[in-house]
């Protein structure tokens, strides 16, 4: 597969911008977080766009993209930073115990709105398959394989590229493809995970789509019964930056009640995110009326109740990532659902 001959800079930068969707996709699973994902997906394009001369044709367009995004990539995790989960990072709190303490940015892996990373694909299958591989739990294991495996690993199972072709582009064997890509898959079986994600249907069944109209209601209503109904018994909550996180639904909303009561009033608008249905949470703003930003939920859902919310709140940067107001005026009753 080869792309034809790019004439000008216009056709160029038109051929360039129909991969970044997929490209962001490839370097936030590497990367772990979005905005690192965004700037090395950038960086590809603006050594792309400068050495385009030097592109012989002998691949296609897409396959150099993907060998200067992960070389992009494998520079930026030479750090040897992983993101993670609260839950990788310590044992759960007894609400009694519970502090927040916040640990640095580039500590959590980070949300991701769904439209910025999953090209519009017409195969449910492979449409699924892109979905639970940025769900949190798979990212969070991701994170745990040094970076050329992770790279192997995502190309061949993942996007689902030959041996041969992540061999050229890794300039290794395939026998090297091969056996990183066994070391990878067992330690990915190895993994204890102690939140992973369950199949979300795709689209969303219509007992998960009643679960969540009855989470709104439970949450916006700070209906601490209503919501414990919702919950399964070991069901996990974390709040990035902050590194405490609750398990059991007493404590969650013990959680609630007490140092989390400012919720209490808060607006949901639905989200797109991680491949998981979420919200945008919006609580009351005492000081300018209406609803200022408060978190980006994302909810995993199995066997008819809730596993796990996880509240992203920094706010300033992630609801401008999905395109969501930083303001919600007390009267309005809709707002546009973010990207």
């Amino acid at each position: 597969m080869s792309d034809s001959v790019v004439t000008t800079t216009d056709d160029l930068d038109v051929r360039l911008e129909k991969h970044r969707v997929e490209l962001t996709g490839y370097c936030y699973r590497m990367l772990g977080s979005s905005f690192e994902a965004e700037d090395a997906v950038q960086d590809t394009m603006v050594r792309a766009w400068r050495n385009y001369e030097k592109f012989e044709g002998r691949s296609s367009l897409r396959s150099w993209l993907y060998r200067i995004a992960t070389n992009v990539c494998l520079d930026m995790l030479s750090a040897g930073n992983k993101r993670a989960r609260p839950v990788d990072l310590s044992d759960s709190t007894p609400l009694a115990q519970a502090a927040l303490s916040p640990r640095a940015d580039n500590t959590w892996l980070e949300p991701m709105p769904d439209a910025r990373v999953l090209p519009t694909v017409a195969d449910p299958a492979e449409a699924a398959v892109a979905k639970e591989s940025v769900r949190l739990a798979f990212m969070a294991a991701l994170q745990q394989l040094p970076p050329k495996q992770r790279a192997v690993l995502i190309l061949r199972e993942v996007l689902a590229w030959r041996a041969n072709e992540v061999a050229e582009l890794l300039d290794t064997s395939v026998a090297s493809v091969n056996s990183a890509l066994q070391r990878a898959r067992a330690t990915l079986a190895e993994r204890d995970d102690k939140a992973a994600d369950a199949a979300v249907s795709d689209p969303l069944d219509e007992e998960q789509r009643k679960l969540l109209e009855r989470y709104v209601a439970a949450f916006e209503g700070y209906d601490m019964a209503a919501l414990t109904a919702l919950l399964h018994e070991d069901a996990i909550m974390t709040m990035p930056p902050f590194d405490l996180w609750l398990t059991g639904h007493d404590d969650i909303t013990g959680f609630m009640t007490t140092i989390g009561s400012a919720c209490e009033g808060s607006r949901l608008i639905p989200v797109q995110v991680n491949g998981l249905p979420g919200f945008a949470q919006y609580k009351p703003d005492p000081e300018a009326g209406g609803y200022a930003p408060w978190a980006v939920q994302i909810l995993e859902i199995s066997d008819g109740g809730l596993t796990g919310f996880h509240f992203f709140l920094d706010t300033k940067r992630w609801f401008p990532l999905f395109d969501l107001p930083l303001h919600l005026e007390a009267e309005s009753d809709e707002v546009e659902e973010g990207a």
